[in-house]
């Protein structure tokens, strides 16, 4: 699998989630439809229903606190999108443009830069956002 499509698939499913449940989601559900209809005109439809679906399912979860729905449905559609990307890499720019033109503050999102030394045994973890440490 291509690492690049893997995370701006997991980029891609998360801004979806976050922002089905605001105004905005129109504009982003309407992007991800014109991707399919590139695509695979045929399932363009039946992407459209399953997104408004997605939708109302994330937001009666978050009316409830249904945490696990909601990383289900992110990870549903970061699955999705992964899929459509591996077979059509072709729309990874597009992608990225409308991510670009969707993502709240995006311009306004201050830069993170990250330092760090180690010698010897040390090791040094660094992340710009969430980090999972599991056994290694």
């Amino acid at each position: 699998m291509d690492p690049e499509i893997a995370a701006l698939a997991g980029t891609a499913g998360t801004t979806l989630v976050t922002l089905l449940a605001t105004d905005t989601w129109h504009s982003v559900r309407d992007g991800l439809v014109s991707l399919w209809q590139r695509a695979r005109p045929d399932r363009a439809p039946a992407v459209a229903a399953e997104l408004d679906a997605a939708r109302e399912e994330l937001l009666s979860a978050q009316a409830a606190g249904d945490r696990d729905t909601e990383a289900e449905v992110r990870a549903e559609w970061r699955g999705r999108i992964r899929r459509l990307l591996s077979a059509h890499p072709e729309l990874v720019e597009e992608l990225h443009t409308l991510l670009a033109e969707v993502s709240p503050d995006t311009a306004a999102a201050p830069a993170v830069t990250q330092h760090a030394t180690a010698s010897g045994q040390a090791r040094v973890y660094q992340a710009g956002r969430d980090m999972h440490l599991g056994p290694q």
